[in-house]
């Protein structure tokens, strides 16, 4: 019998390296997680897949990811005067990095 080999991971062809990331999200709580956990934030286009992910990052900042997580953010209802509008919805990931590796962001 043979064993079933797994699918490669879907890549967007459309997506360079340098067009997943649109910038890193620094805050206290993302540079918290990034001292002790090694994990850091950033904001990604929301065509991005996790594979798309790992490889910009991998790309970008000579490092080896172990770990990417994904969370859609919905827009948040905005009001101005009789207007109702709301934000845009935006896709943030989590990638967490093998333990020798690290991103200097400043």
């Amino acid at each position: 019998m043979s064993v079933p080999v797994p699918p490669p991971p879907r890549l967007n062809p459309r997506l360079g390296s340098h067009q997943v990331i649109v910038r890193p999200l620094v805050t206290e709580k993302g540079m918290h997680r990034a001292q002790r956990n090694g994990a850091y934030s950033f904001e990604v286009v929301t065509e991005a897949t996790k594979p798309d992910i790992r490889r910009a990052v991998e790309e970008m900042f000579n490092v080896k990811v172990e770990k990417v997580a994904v969370q859609n953010r919905v827009g948040k209802a905005r009001r101005s005067r009789t207007r109702r509008t709301s934000a845009k919805a935006w896709k943030k990931a989590v990638v967490t990095l093998k333990p020798d590796f690290k991103i200097d962001l400043f």
